[in-house]
This record gives structure tokens, sequence and C-alpha cells, in this order.
């Protein structure tokens, strides 16, 4: 049960578009990390707003940040997305439903 409560929130704040968005964006973008700088421009939200889907992202997990003079960086957590992977991956669906 702890599993799927701890699964639910990343599905949860996966759920969002703006956020599948950024997740996105910070998983591939180059060197694997991206400035908060980068992001808030793809997007016509204000900044507060983009902070705010950032921090839902990083207590989730999702995400990991640093603080570099003004700027933060933000890098996706690889083991906690491995977790997601694994749950919506099933595998050889032609054998499942040969």
């Amino acid at each position: 049960m702890a599993d799927a409560t701890d699964l639910a929130v990343l599905f949860k704040a996966l759920g969002d578009p703006v956020r599948l968005r950024l997740m996105s964006m910070i998983a591939c973008h180059a060197g694997g990390e991206a400035c908060v700088c980068e992001l808030t421009g793809a997007f016509d939200l204000s900044a507060p707003t983009i902070s705010h889907h950032l921090k839902v992202l990083r207590e989730s997990g999702l995400v990991d940040s640093q603080r570099r003079g003004t700027w933060v960086y933000y890098r996706a957590n690889p083991d906690v997305l491995a977790r997601v992977a694994a749950v919506v991956d099933i595998g050889d669906l032609a054998a499942v439903t040969a």
C-alpha cells in the first residue's frame, strides 16, 4: 500500500500538463540539467506559476535542484523516474495479447 501511495504522488505531479512538459524539458536538456531561466520562457505563464510547478516536481522527488548564485538548476532524478517507468512498462505487449 505504501508503494501505491508513493507512486500516486508521482503520477499526480506528472498529471498536470505544465509539469509534464517541464519534466520532459529537464530530462531531455543538454547536460542533464536545466536552469529555471531556460524553462520559464517556454511557457506563457508567470515566473511564480512556473516556480510553483517546479516546487511540486521537486517535492515529489522527480527532480532535484541546486541554487547557483541567483539561478536554480533542475536535474531529473533517475531513480524516481525508473520507478515510474517500471509501473508503466507493459513489456512485450505482443506476447501478452497473443
